[in-house]
């Protein structure tokens, strides 16, 4: 176990950043603080391997900074840091280490090392093998993989295959089920032909109900359709070898127990990414990520962007009072982001005790959510921008598009293409400078004017033109969507969890909320059969009578 360090509210610099807030933080503008200084941009732009963040926009002064980095030093954030890559036992309430971080280091550079890689490598020879009669004529050649998971077993995957698709086999179609509605597996299923589908059974304990529930209901049509050959037909990525051989799987790709589910794509659960991108594309996937990990282990406390990062959480949620944050991808290929991101932050930081079981006394995890960037900005950008409510916005630009199969495309389509591209550039800057900078009503007036109604007074036109600005955000950029930069992109919020958790004092590991529910719908499912109500509340009473139409 690593040494106790003091809980964020217990410390010096949480008092020193209360009092800074109270004095200067709550009224900071971001307009003057740029008036005031004409280097913010320089001075408030980081780089690491992959991203380059400009974090200008971020509500926050010199001031700010210096108490934020006198709270992660008071707070020992170094130390747990090092203390996860090194393997101790940091999730305490598991009784586990953490390290996702050792399933992307190179060989012999990190613990369980050669466990590691001897996993990765039979699976990304097994991809490769997939590989080489993918799309094929012959029974058995693979033209359809099927990932059914659920939470990390399936977010990260998906994320990653939708994101690179430009990378992938075209040969091989992914697809991916979670959700134990049918209706998810039965429009799968409609798609694929049973002989030329393999299926990937996603789940370390092989008993994840709603997993295995999909599993078996796909056995049971791959044996209607004639097929007969399920160990050809069917893998897992388990640590349960013996559950997927009752299952009749005889081909399964393990990991350990200190592998979190929502940290998991580095792993075998990985395999879906592997089948779709092959091994080459998968390890520089990991080499991203590698990079970002010693980014984040070795840079210095002024140019460490993951720190940053999560110290600009811990003032926006405790101090600036802001419950949640946009995450605005300008690129089509990470919409399932921001839903990958949900995981990663809310389950791992929402969290009501600290590492000790005590109650906390101050708030945690936000609300991540968002959409791809031009879409956002047709539906809830009017919120973003004239709301009651302030909420950062993370806006993600590409400076290049690699597209699929671009050579067979004329070359008046592909300049047509990268205009778009320029385009959709525009839009992010847009958004962001006119968060900031917004528009008075003064302004607004003028542009009434001219063309004002007589029924409608120009005054009151002019009001709901009018935009309040101030309004924070931060923008990545990031040469083009890749493997490698892909990687590095996922590190970097893994270790922006981390940080932000470390200093609410807070397990970001475990995830025992997710179980509550889980475990009452095991009891509740036999009473929708029997109609069996005793003992319950009235509202559940009620609703089963209801749903069994009494």
């Amino acid at each position: 176990m690593i040494s106790s360090s003091p809980r964020c509210d217990q410390t010096v610099a949480w008092a020193a950043l209360s009092g800074h807030y109270q004095a200067h933080g709550a009224d900071l503008d971001l307009r003057t603080l740029f008036a005031e200084d004409p280097r913010r941009v320089e001075s408030l732009t980081f780089e690491a391997p992959e991203v380059v963040v400009d974090m200008s926009r971020v509500h926050w002064d010199v001031a700010t900074r210096r108490h934020l980095l006198d709270l992660a030093h008071e707070c020992r954030l170094a130390e747990r840091r090092d203390a996860l890559l090194r393997g101790e036992l940091v999730n305490g309430s598991e009784g586990r280490a953490v390290l996702h971080t050792a399933l992307r280091a190179p060989r012999g550079q990190a613990p369980f090392s050669d466990e590691v890689h001897a996993v990765l490598d039979q699976m990304l020879a097994f991809a490769d093998e997939v590989k080489a009669s993918a799309g094929g004529p012959n029974p058995g050649d693979i033209h359809d993989v099927v990932n059914i998971g659920i939470g990390g077993s399936d977010l990260g995957p998906q994320m990653v295959v939708m994101a690179l698709e430009a990378f992938a086999n075209p040969r091989l179609r992914c697809h991916f089920v979670s959700n134990i509605d049918g209706q998810d597996l039965a429009g799968v299923l409609r798609q694929v032909d049973p002989k030329h589908t393999l299926f990937v059974v996603a789940s370390k304990t092989f008993t994840t109900q709603e997993t295995m529930v999909n599993a078996r209901t796909a056995r049971q049509w791959f044996l209607d359709q004639g097929g007969t050959d399920i160990a050809r037909h069917f893998v897992a990525t388990t640590s349960n070898v013996e559950g997927a051989a009752a299952f009749g799987i005889t081909r399964t790709f393990g990991f350990w127990d200190w592998v979190g589910g929502r940290f998991s794509l580095w792993s075998a659960i990985g395999l879906p990414i592997a089948l779709a991108l092959g091994s080459q594309h998968f390890r520089a996937l990991l080499d991203g990520a590698h990079a970002m990990d010693q980014h984040f282990a070795s840079a210095p406390s002024e140019a460490n962007l993951p720190l940053w990062l999560g110290l600009m959480d811990v003032w926006y949620r405790n101090f600036k009072g802001y419950t949640s944050r946009c995450v605005a991808p300008y690129h089509h290929g990470l919409r399932r982001l921001p839903a990958y991101l949900q995981q990663l932050v809310m389950e791992s930081n929402g969290k009501g005790v600290d590492r000790h079981g005590q109650p906390l006394t101050y708030a945690t995890s936000e609300v991540v959510w968002g959409e791809p960037g031009v879409n956002g900005q047709h539906a809830f950008f009017q919120m973003l921008h004239q709301g009651t409510d302030v909420i950062p916005v993370e806006f993600i630009l590409f400076k290049g598009l690699p597209l699929r199969d671009a050579g067979q495309l004329s070359p008046a389509v592909q300049a047509m293409l990268h205009r778009q591209h320029q385009m959709l550039l525009a839009n992010g800057l847009a958004q962001a400078q006119a968060l900031m900078w917004g528009k008075t009503t003064e302004q607004a007036a003028h542009e009434v004017a001219p063309t004002a109604s007589k029924e409608v007074p120009p005054e009151i036109i002019a009001r709901h033109r009018t935009f309040p600005g101030n309004r924070p955000s931060l923008t990545m950029v990031i040469d083009a969507l890749t493997p490698r930069s892909l990687g590095a992109l996922i590190a970097l919020h893994e270790h922006r969890v981390l940080v932000s958790g470390a200093l609410w004092g807070i397990n970001s590991f475990d995830q025992w909320g997710v179980e509550l529910g889980k475990a009452m719908s095991n009891d509740l499912l036999p009473r929708l059969d029997s109609g069996d109500v005793s003992g319950l509340d009235p509202a559940t009473a009620a609703m089963i009578a209801r749903l069994r139409g009494a």
